[in-house]
Formats: C-alpha cells, sequence, structure tokens
C-alpha cells in the first residue's frame, strides 16, 4: 500500500500516511457499586493500520465487534489505553486543547443516524454556519457563501428552499446529506463515516455512496468507511479490514477479500449477504452459531475459535494467530494459513 511520489527534485520519496495506528487498545474500566474494579471491556485489542491522502477503507464486522470504538478512538472521544493515533505526523493522544481543535477542523464525522445528530431546533443554515463560528469566522457573508457552496457539492438544490427548513421537514437521505455537509464545511482531509447508509432506503442508499465517492474524488480525501454490511463495501473502498471482538483479523484489498476470501469469519459476512438472485430466495446460508464473544473474558487464543468449524484444538483455542501474508497486500490472522503464507 506504499507508493512513491515525484518531487520538483526528481528524487523518489514515500508518501506520508495522513492516519497511523499503531498496536491501539482501548481498554474500558467496569466497575462494582460505583467504585470497585470489576475488570475491563477490550474493545479495541492491538488495532495497527495506515491510510494514505485520498485512499478509501472500509471496517466491517457485525455489532459488538469494536468498530464505532475504533472510530470514537481515532476521533479523540475515546483515550487509548496503549498504542497511538498518529494523524499527518502528530500523535493524537498527545495533543493539547488547541492543537485537539485544529486536528477536528482537519476530520469529518458523518454518523449514523442522520436526525438524531442535528439539533432539531436549529435551521439547516444554523446547523452549517455553527463549525464556522466555533472555528472563528466572523464575516456573516462569507459563512453564508460557504454554507451554499457546501450544499450544491451535496445536491441540496435550490439552496434557497432548504435554508431555513428543521430537520424534521426534510426526508431521510436530505437529513444525511445536510450531516455530510456540515462534517465537509470546513474543508477536511479525512472523513469518517459510520454506517453512513444503514438506516436509508435502498434507492438513497446509492445516492449518498455515491455522493461520498464524488466528494473523496474532488477534494482527495481520506475516507474510513465504517459498516456491517459487505455489499456496498464492495462498491466503495479500496482496501477492507475485517474486525472481529476487538481484532483485526483480516485485511485486503476489496477485490482480493471478495474473491479470494481467507479467514472462516470472512465467509461467514460474505455468507450472511442479502443476495439479489431471486433463485435464492428459499436457501439458507450455512453461518457459525452463536455470538460474538464476550469483551470482558474473551476466550484464549483466536477469539473467534468458539464458533469456528475449522478451529484446530490445542492452537485455535490457546494461542493467538499472528498475521500470516498471504501475498498481493493479504493479511489474515488465522492458524489455517500457517503453511501458505508467503
Amino acid at each position: 500500500m506504499t507508493e512513491q511520489l515525484s518531487t520538483k527534485t526528481g528524487i523518489e520519496q514515500p508518501e506520508i500516511n495522513i492516519l497511523e495506528l499503531n498496536e491501539l487498545e482501548v481498554y474500558f474500566e467496569l466497575k462494582k457499586f460505583g467504585f470497585q474494579h470489576a475488570g475491563y471491556v477490550r474493545a479495541v485489542d492491538g488495532v495497527s493500520m495506515k491510510l494514505r491522502r485520498g485512499e478509501t477503507i472500509a471496517i466491517v464486522g457485525e455489532s459488538g465487534s469494536g468498530k464505532t470504538s475504533l472510530m470514537r478512538t481515532i476521533l479523540r472521544l475515546n483515550t487509548p489505553t496503549n498504542g497511538t493515533v498518529t494523524f499527518d505526523g502528530q500523535v493524537v493522544n498527545a495533543l493539547n486543547a488547541t492543537a485537539l481543535k485544529q486536528f477536528r477542523h482537519k476530520v469529518g464525522y458523518v454518523q449514523q443516524d442522520p436526525y438524531g445528530a442535528m439539533p432539531p431546533f436549529m435551521s439547516v443554515r444554523s446547523i452549517l454556519e455553527e463549525p464556522l463560528k466555533i472555528s472563528g469566522i466572523k464575516d456573516k457573508e462569507e459563512r453564508y457563501q460557504r454554507v451554499v457552496k457546501v450544499m450544491e457539492e451535496v445536491k441540496m438544490t435550490p439552496v434557497e428552499e432548504f435554508l431555513h427548513k428543521f430537520p424534521h421537514q426534510l426526508s431521510g437521505g436530505q437529513q444525511q446529506r445536510i450531516v455530510i455537509a456540515r462534517a465537509m464545511i470546513l474543508n477536511p482531509v479525512l472523513l469518517v463515516a459510520d454506517e453512513p447508509v444503514s438506516m436509508l432506503d435502498a434507492s438513497v442508499r446509492v445516492e449518498i455512496l455515491k455522493l461520498l465517492r464524488n466528494l473523496q474524488e474532488t477534494h482527495n480525501l481520506a475516507v474510513i468507511y465504517i459498516t456491517h454490511d459487505l455489499a456496498t463495501v464492495r462498491y466503495f473502498s479500496e482496501y477492507i479490514f475485517v474486525m472481529y471482538a476487538g481484532q483485526i483479523i483480516e485485511k485486503a484489498t476489496e477485490s482480493d477479500l471478495i474473491n479470494h476470501t481467507a479467514h472462516p469469519y470472512t465467509h461467514a459476512l460474505l455468507a450472511a449477504t442479502s443476495d439479489p438472485d431471486p433463485k435464492n430466495v428459499d436457501e439458507f446460508q450455512d453461518v457459525p452459531p452463536g455470538e460474538p464473544p464476550s469483551l470482558v473474558n474473551p476466550p484464549e487464543g483466536c477469539r473467534f475459535h468458539p464458533r469456528c468449524a475449522h478451529m484446530i484444538a490445542g492452537k485455535c483455542d490457546t494461542t493467538r494467530p499472528p498475521d500470516f501474508d498471504l501475498g498481493n497486500s493479504h493479511i489474515v490472522a488465522c492458524w489455517l494459513f500457517e503453511d501458505k503464507g508467503v
């Protein structure tokens, strides 16, 4: 995933990653009776990844896999227990209040529930102007022009028709467009989208995904797309990270992961994806039984082994598998591939 860039001096230099996670851990302490220590929830447990400017990666996994906790930590809404989040060369963990404010100007956030993400008592214009006011832009005309520009970018036109409306007067798709507009109003370089289409109708989902792709290409954005739906991932992301029980268990390019799936859990995710072929309406896919493990007391070894039909006794249930390189930037943490790596 590392590319070389030509500089004006003619010297080849590696492109700097806009975001790097290094062995990131996020543990939440549990307490009994409000004060007695009762263990930890290991929401994120040893996650590493890199993201370049203009690249889209998807983080997929079922509910409870740690996707949202990872996203909140990237945004510095959660504080890492161990490991680092580095953004544009700066360690986010260590930023003071002033630097943290500047960091958040560069990172846009698209929430899952658009209606719940917007104050119901504020108009569209007020919602979009608020980040500009917080960032110190005092000129009313400048704020207005930037609001108009971003609304045109998200296809909320004619702009004057929507400026004075309130969230409840908009459709679900229109609400999500305003949330995206708010995320883009400060011209970020990184956009974090948390299940941005899961609450929308199927036809609207396509429109929103096309809009996000267009914004990414127009502004050369880095995008982190968080979802449980591999059906949308395959049309939107260049690289996919599969997350289970707080850990990344497989990562590959979109085409390689879909066409050469390795980890049994990834196979299960694909099997659970809706099939549009009407011939398969009466067929049930073979998905693993059970639910994700408790992150308070996760199982030893591979965390998927209690649900895995291919579990190797004495290995999968005792030792956490390392990352095995299958070639073509395809990495899998599964003992089944111990002798198949490159």
